[in-house]
């Protein structure tokens, strides 16, 4: 009878077991991809102006907070907004990059980013303040679960997160290739 029961009961808590490290593990990857985002406007938000070179450390040490996932696929934006006196939010300059890790060294590479200059950007209302400036940050990660078929085969896979911060040495942060604040 116990032999018959656990064998009923084996196979239940081990789907249970499996779920739980599975779901525990991409909660704790969305919690990551959260904090990187934050970081990026973060770090930026810190600055008076910054150039390409200070664009790659940024996303470089970003990644870093990603330990222990793998930095592959990931891609990261970075942009300055301006809320003009009409509340509308505009885009000053933006940047993308993605880092390779090889050992404990990461690099990053920019490329262009899907924010233009002069490009309106949707904004949460709360931040839609005349004459400002923010900082905003997007992460997007292609999470690889634990458990690879059932996640994969219901498309949540990916993981994304925005932040955004207000420069605090500075009215506007400058980015030295896209020109001076206005």
């Amino acid at each position: 009878m116990a032999a018959i029961e656990f064998a009923m009961i084996v196979p239940l808590m081990l789907l249970m077991f499996l779920a739980t490290v599975e779901v525990t593990g991409r909660i704790a990857a969305d919690r990551k991809v959260t904090i990187v985002a934050r970081t990026l406007s973060d770090l930026v938000s810190q600055t008076v102006s910054v150039t390409d070179d200070d664009m790659k450390n940024v996303f470089a040490a970003s990644y870093s907070v990603l330990a222990p996932y793998p930095p592959d696929g990931a891609k990261a934006t970075i942009a300055e907004i301006y809320v003009d006196k009409n509340k509308v939010a505009k885009v000053l300059w933006s940047k993308s990059g993605t880092v390779t890790q090889s050992g404990s060294t990461a690099s990053s590479t920019l490329s262009a980013s899907s924010y233009g200059a002069g490009d309106t950007i949707t904004i949460p209302d709360g931040l839609k303040i005349p004459d400002t400036y923010l900082i905003f940050s997007e992460f997007k990660y292609p999470y690889q679960p634990t458990i690879v078929y059932l996640p994969q085969q219901l498309g949540v896979n990916d993981l994304s997160a925005t932040a955004y911060t207000r420069p605090r040495q500075t009215k506007c942060v400058a980015y030295t290739q896209a020109g001076a604040c206005p």
